[in-house]
């Protein structure tokens, strides 16, 4: 029996690569390849590729429980069964808890995935025209964005650009913050000239204006404005546009869409995700699933903020439900929860794509750097296309007078961000970027009592170290003595 393809280090699981068809809905392997015939044709560069993209797929559908846990949007209920949920929930952050370190092996798995590619790109003789081209630059369009969630999450980390020896990953330290950025800058410029056009690529693969819009937002997190202006002011050029009502960027049938730039794709039943059941009631919810996970409810410190005519709210919480095996003239009981992904599907297995980078983040990203730039009144106008989208009009829009100062527009921003993205992982990072985290918090209201009218007030110990996540323990301790070190306060 040949030897499977398989690559095993501290930084990453073992895995197999398989031949795949062309759709990135199909990322569930066919055939195992070995190594005397793996990556000799450019179909199986191809499926090379989709191979990174399942990594991201599969770790995408439950990021929200380390980058949305420890926010202010959510807290956990009793009936979580996710390990190391409640630790996040409170705060205390650990080196052990096993959702960093499965973080830390699904990302550094899908960077392998990208090197290997980049290493057999030029093996393959029979590439169609342009097609080497594009596999190359979705293989470091990947990388990148692999290593962006990294350096975000964990600040330096190590720097993997080609396949290692189990003892040379295990004598690999961390890189600085500022060479891991370096490197998704290049990744992303390369991709930026290799990669098509978003119309001339399969939906749910990378694209030219993928690649732009995540450059621009690198810019906006190292605070480089005039660099993020100007692949911000690209993204106009690609006809991207906002979808005139919010709730249809979660419904299946209109799901692939003018307003997403980039998303992952699941096929329900077969390759589905988790995040559609994550949220629902335990006893499911009638016409959408026979059962949910109920990890999480909606924390009161969001629910507050949503006004009445934001219709955002309605395609984010459901505030009434009853039990499906309930009689059917049984009352509906106030038992909010998120239903933002709530499409009909099989339990833990639904088709509903999960974007990664949407217009309305673009939009947003560049409203901060006009800010920065002192043009206040064109970041106004930034502001408020997603502001008018979600109430349907310009009767809520901001003015002049609400952004008069830096700290009043950051204070605006976050607010339209936070209501504008509940749940697509972008509130820790925000809280982070903004310095804000601390302040935020300090004191958060969890639960509501609607008969008291009185909420669950938590006062919670959030620390300036946590701007950074622990390095996995167990990372550690695969390495040799010294090598990987820990942040600081772990």
């Amino acid at each position: 029996m040949m030897k499977r393809y398989k690559y095993i280090s501290l930084l990453f699981l073992a895995f197999t690569f398989s031949a795949c068809d062309d759709s990135v809905l199909n990322l569930t392997p066919e055939s195992t390849l070995t190594e005397v015939n793996f990556y000799q044709k450019a179909q199986d560069i191809n499926g090379a590729v989709l191979g990174i993209y399942n990594r991201y797929q599969t770790r995408k559908q439950r990021d929200w429980a380390v980058l949305e846990m420890p926010t202010d949007n959510i807290h956990r209920t009793g009936y979580f069964n996710i390990g190391g949920l409640d630790e996040l929930n409170t705060l205390a952050f650990s080196s052990e808890n096993q959702l960093f370190a499965s973080f830390w092996v699904e990302t550094y798995n899908g960077i392998f995935r990208a090197n290997a590619v980049l290493a057999n790109v030029d093996r393959p003789i029979d590439y169609t025209t342009g097609q080497k081209e594009q596999l190359t630059g979705e293989a470091r369009f990947m990388r990148a964005l692999f290593y962006f969630d990294l350096v975000r999450m964990f600040g330096g980390v190590p720097k993997i650009t080609a396949t290692l020896s189990v003892e040379e990953s295990k004598s690999t330290g961390r890189a600085s913050e500022e060479e891991i950025y370096s490197l998704v800058i290049e990744d992303l410029k390369a991709a930026i000239d290799l990669l098509p056009l978003k119309e001339k690529i399969a939906s749910g693969r990378a694209s030219k204006a993928a690649a732009v819009g995540l450059l621009g937002k690198v810019y906006v997190y190292r605070k480089d404005w005039n660099n993020a202006k100007t692949y911000l002011d690209m993204m106009t050029g690609y006809g991207f546009a906002l979808q005139a009502d919010y709730a249809s960027l979660w419904k299946e049938e209109t799901e692939d869409n003018k307003e997403v730039v980039f998303a992952m794709r699941y096929i329900g039943g077969t390759n589905g995700n988790t995040i559609s059941t994550d949220f629902l009631p335990y006893f499911g919810v009638t016409g959408i699933s026979a059962s949910g996970g109920e990890n999480v409810f909606p924390s009161w410190s969001l629910m507050k903020l949503f006004r009445p005519e934001d219709s955002r709210k309605k395609a984010t919480i459901t505030e009434y439900w009853k039990s499906p095996k309930s009689p059917a003239e049984a009352p509906e009981n106030w038992y909010p929860y998120i239903s933002k992904f709530a499409v009909p599907h099989t339990p833990n297995s639904s088709g509903l794509d999960i974007p990664v980078m949407r217009y309305a983040d673009v939009l947003l990203l560049r409203a901060e750097v006009l800010y920065a730039l002192n043009q206040p009144a064109e970041a106004l106008v930034e502001l408020n296309k997603v502001r008018a989208r979600a109430f349907k009009g310009t009767a809520f829009n901001y003015t002049m007078a609400d952004i008069a100062t830096p700290t009043a527009f950051t204070d605006k921003l976050l607010l339209e961000r936070q209501l504008e993205f509940v749940l697509e992982n972008e509130r820790w990072f925000d809280l982070v970027r903004t310095d804000r985290f601390v302040s935020v918090l300090t004191n958060v209201e969890w639960g509501y009592n609607p008969v008291t009218k009185e909420p669950q007030k938590v006062k919670l110990v959030p620390k300036a170290n946590y701007k950074y996540f622990p390095i996995p323990n167990n990372q550690i301790q695969l390495a040799n003595a010294g090598v990987l070190a820990q942040n600081p306060g772990y």
